[in-house]
């Protein structure tokens, strides 16, 4: 008896661990963000009320505009997550609009947290990304492609036709967050160590930041 007893423990801390080393499933159909309730610290936001839940929260207009692509860049991002759209609260997903002007282009970058899948809405779109094998998937997109980057891959756009390009994006995380390389390699404040880092890296290239001039984008 003694020896079942602490048999029927020990399966209940392992299943225990188990249940922690897993995400949380929805308890309820829907959770729209509370906004009003600043001072509680989870791990996504607090739900709303069920009785003050209404079809609204599960309506959003953020990805409506066309944005402002006057810029070095010639492009613009426009990311809404659980904090502006209450519906897409613990459903594990954010959405995104890419504007692309002529020529524009989407620098490297990674979510650590989320895979991306993209759909064209308008124009031709040069897409793709690496793995951790430095090897490259890159795609032309037309109007009506879907395109998939798996989490946490360094992946890039490029408006490879001759009207703007716009990108419709699903993220598969409430909270995708975003690693930019040019972002965190030639941010205006950087610091100390990242420019010791930036000195050697230039150094052993035998490429001094006076010989970078011009940066031309090329059209495939």
């Amino acid at each position: 008896m003694i020896f079942w007893t602490k048999k029927c423990i020990h399966l209940n801390i392992l299943f225990r661990k188990s249940i922690r080393g897993k995400d949380s499933d929805n308890l309820y159909d829907v959770c729209p963000t509370d906004t009003t309730r600043k001072n509680v610290f989870i791990n996504g936001y607090p739900c709303k009320n069920p009785a003050q839940i209404t079809a609204s929260d599960f309506k959003s207009s953020g990805l409506s505009k066309e944005g402002d692509t006057d810029n070095f860049q010639r492009s613009s991002t426009t990311l809404v997550t659980a904090a502006e759209f209450a519906g897409l609260n613990t459903l594990g997903l954010s959405v995104a609009r890419t504007d692309l002007d002529v020529d524009g282009v989407i620098m490297p970058h990674a979510h650590p947290r989320a895979s991306e899948m993209m759909f064209v809405g308008k124009g031709v779109v040069i897409a793709g990304f690496i793995d951790t094998k430095s090897q490259v998937f890159q795609k032309t997109l037309k109007q009506g492609d879907v395109f998939i980057v798996p989490r946490g891959l360094l992946h890039y756009n490029l408006n490879s036709g001759f009207e703007l390009a716009t990108v419709y994006s699903v993220l598969s995380s409430q909270n995708p967050g975003m690693l930019s390389i040019s972002d965190a390699m030639f941010a205006p404040v950087v610091s100390e160590p990242m420019r010791d880092l930036m000195k050697k890296l230039f150094s052993r290239s035998n490429l001094g930041t006076n010989q970078i001039k011009n940066v031309t984008s090329f059209r495939y």
